[in-house]
């Protein structure tokens, strides 16, 4: 579904739109040949958690390529209240859309991740976010994007986050659960800048679009099939928060 007007869409987002219309075009081509089956895996439960605290709202801060379908995804999850796209590792002044698709910003898309870590924990959400949302062993990509605007980051918001991801990384590395090395990076220390307006919910507005529907709308699928206990229906959307 092309967006609705008002929707502006920039440049760099035309050139992510172009590289889905060819996905497309492509798939179109191929519709005799069988499915590919889904990369998604089931992995482990962590060995390792945070205790379950008694407070009820803690921020995570995850990136795993085009934050569109990484929002998406944890927006499905249980637990969760309230997941923002945004851009994590480089500075305030360069937390822009057409200044972070040049790469050379420090930041990467991610998603902030507000959760109830009485209904689910962060061991988690990092289970999710190596099972279903992307791809680990994918170095500076994802899908058809590449750049280290792409990459493959974990931002712990506490030590004892930073511990529960170093132990979780080894744990995936040591049950050889992936053919290729994780290659997941623990970067400490970074703020969190909101995305633009455009750039929120753009999955759950926008189900059809292209690249939605190549690339994020099977992490759904996938979501639903593999943590049914803790998929729900309904995704909490950051436009919601305002009515």
């Amino acid at each position: 579904m092309t967006p609705k007007s008002p929707f502006v869409m920039p440049s760099p987002l035309r050139r992510r739109a172009d590289v889905a219309a060819l996905a497309a075009i492509a798939s179109l081509l191929l519709l005799q040949a069988p499915a590919e089956a889904s990369d998604a895996i089931t992995l482990a439960p962590p060995t390792q958690d945070e205790a379950v605290k008694t407070v009820h709202s803690e921020t995570a801060i995850l990136a795993g390529g085009c934050f569109w379908g990484v929002q998406g995804v944890f927006q499905h999850v249980k637990g969760v209240q309230r997941a923002v796209s945004g851009y994590a590792g480089g500075t305030a002044d360069t937390a822009h859309y057409e200044t972070v698709a040049g790469g050379s910003t420090g930041h990467a898309e991610s998603v902030q991740i507000t959760f109830d870590p009485t209904q689910v924990t962060y061991g988690t959400l990092l289970r999710i976010f190596f099972s279903v949302v992307h791809d680990p062993t994918q170095l500076d990509r994802q899908e058809p994007d590449s750049g280290k605007q792409y990459r493959s980051a974990i931002f712990p918001q506490t030590a004892e986050q930073e511990q529960v991801a170093r132990a979780y990384i080894a744990q995936v590395e040591g049950a050889q659960s992936f053919a290729k090395p994780v290659v997941t990076r623990i970067e400490t220390g970074a703020s969190f800048y909101p995305a633009e307006d455009y750039h929120q919910d753009f999955l759950s507005r926008n189900p059809t679009y292209p690249y939605i529907a190549i690339y994020d709308q099977p992490k759904i699928t996938d979501l639903k099939r593999l943590f049914p206990a803790i998929y729900s229906e309904k995704p909490v959307l950051v436009s919601a928060a305002g009515k």
